[in-house]
């Protein structure tokens, strides 16, 4: 595998830092925090340049609060300051690493997303009559720091990246501690789980890029070593379609084995195989080879979300800009499943009441 060196100064070239931060702003709102950083905004740039060069930058505290949908998770929002290094690291690096990344992983890179994931997920499920849909245990919070720092090596030569990378890495180290479950390995002690120094915070740039870093060895696994075409991943979200159900529980076994070494775990529940003709349950759709439903749990959480921006608008909380926006993305991705006598159902006749007028 090629490795790069001399890689910091790009990161801390002024340019850079304005294009991070640029990137930084895209589709935020906008907080006091950072209409703070714009106020002096080449200032606080040169001062990072300085601070990058120098080797006296330090990540400063997340703030922490949680989101309940899908699921309850802890989110860590980093300092902005602290945001605009990790896209101006990740304008340098991520670009190394998307060489080798398999067509098939959909997560958080250019060109592809949520929808061609689906395409391509329902698109194997014409060809396969079975599925093996699969799910990782409390992924983010389970990532071994040493291992990830082992894999990034392998790409970056750059002590001075390396380092920033393990310095962000290790600040987040606290995020995520009451979310992990023990796991042991083959040659662990009754104390390696706890001596070991884990977990991304979920809202990291760096976490959702190094998430697909870490789990490229799994996909090229996958693809080269059980030599499985009808692959597809999003996140830690992942199936794997075959002719059989003894082939593609045997394919688990294989899989499971492997994640070992990289101290991941299966989700025992969210691990099966299922005929594709019942359909496959992926990304908040149920794929069929004909047609996608919404998943019932995403119908839930649309309603639920509906109710509340009804709330919101009715006290004037929420804009009527702001509300289109929300229900465009939504209907936009429910668009993208059979799902037109649903929209009717839920949005056709319903009036909103904004302030004291209908």
């Amino acid at each position: 595998m090629k490795s790069y060196s001399n890689l910091y100064p790009q990161i801390y070239d002024f340019e850079n830092l304005q294009a991070a931060y640029q990137r930084a702003r895209r589709g935020k709102a906008q907080t006091a925090e950072m209409y703070e950083y714009n106020f002096n905004l080449e200032e606080n740039l040169w001062d990072l340049h300085e601070a990058l060069v120098i080797g006296s930058y330090q990540p400063g505290a997340y703030r922490h609060f949680h989101i309940y949908e899908p699921k309850r998770r802890k989110v860590s929002a980093a300092p902005f300051r602290d945001r605009v290094v990790h896209h101006a690291l990740c304008r340098v690096i991520e670009p190394l690493f998307e060489r080798c990344f398999i067509h098939d992983s959909y997560a958080n890179r250019v060109g592809k997303g949520t929808h061609k994931a689906l395409e391509r997920a329902q698109g194997w499920a014409r060809h396969y009559p079975f599925a093996l849909k699969m799910d990782l245990l409390k992924f983010f919070p389970s990532v071994d720091h040493e291992i990830l720092r082992q894999v990034l090596a392998q790409k970056v030569a750059c002590a001075e990246t390396l380092a920033l990378c393990e310095g962000i890495i290790a600040s987040g180290q606290d995020a995520l501690t009451e979310e992990y479950i023990c796991q042991w390995f083959p040659g662990d002690d009754l104390f390696s789980p706890l001596a070991r120094l884990r977990g991304l915070p979920i809202g990291n740039l760096t976490s959702q890029f190094w998430g697909n870093v870490l789990l490229n060895q799994l996909d090229h696994f996958v693809k080269e070593k059980l030599q499985r075409r009808a692959y597809i991943r999003y996140v830690d979200d992942f199936l794997v379609f075959g002719q059989s159900k003894a082939e593609l529980w045997e394919i688990r076994q294989a899989i499971g084995a492997y994640l070992c070494s990289l101290r991941l775990t299966l989700h025992p529940r969210k691990t099966q195989v299922m005929p594709t003709s019942r359909g496959v349950p992926f990304l908040g759709f149920r794929l069929f080879p004909t047609h996608k439903r919404l998943l019932s749990d995403s119908l839930r959480r649309a309603r639920r979300r509906l109710r509340k921006q009804r709330q919101a608008m009715a006290q004037g909380d929420l804009s009527p800009e702001a509300f289109r926006r929300s229900l465009a993305s939504w209907v936009g991705h429910v668009g993208h499943g059979d799902t037109w006598q649903l929209r009717e159902l839920m949005l056709g006749g319903v009036t909103w009441k904004i302030g004291n007028s209908l």
